[in-house]
């Protein structure tokens, strides 16, 4: 039996260590269905949702030196949440489920090995998507160039206005 049980713990570390987050859930009190929607709408976004036992968790955790307060959340009916990249997106996805059926409870979850709570959590999901901070990044990025290209080019193009003018004039 407690082979059985670090291979629980191994997959779970495993799981872990691939993800660039950790959320934690209290899911007591859901159904089924609700259940299976939800792991849909996180499969959507490149997330996962996974029942697992508090000891377990703790373990996982701690091989994979995440912060000790990790384990204030883990308690009740636990569920963890990793996925491949964006975190907002899972974060959203778990908030607007929450707040429709009440259910899961958001506890808190660990960022880049930086311990969030509950509202950090909920602040994430509060962000815009990532395709939309990349576009507003590139866009902030590109305005002194754009700038720039103005004026070096406004000397040129004054000069070719007043030849305009003059041809204009005979």
């Amino acid at each position: 039996m407690k082979e059985v049980k670090q291979v629980i713990i191994d997959e779970l570390l495993e799981r872990i260590n691939e993800s660039p987050f950790l959320l934690v859930a209290e899911y007591g009190g859901m159904t089924v269905p609700q259940f299976e929607d939800l792991r849909k709408q996180l499969k959507e976004v490149g997330a996962k949702f996974q029942v697992a036992k508090n000891t377990f968790v703790r373990k996982a955790a701690t091989s994979a030196e995440y912060p000790e307060g990790l384990s204030e959340y883990l308690t009740g009916q636990t569920a963890v949440v990793t996925g491949e990249s964006d975190v907002c997106s899972a974060a959203k996805v778990l908030k607007t489920f929450s707040k429709a059926s009440g259910k899961p409870e958001i506890r808190g979850g660990v960022l880049d090995g930086e311990l969030l709570d509950e509202a950090k959590v909920k602040a994430l999901a509060d962000l815009p998507p990532m395709e939309i901070l990349q576009a507003t990044l590139l866009g902030v990025l590109n305005q002194p160039a754009q700038r720039m290209v103005t004026v070096i080019n406004e000397p040129g193009s004054a000069l070719a206005r007043v030849l305009q003018a003059k041809s204009d004039q005979g």
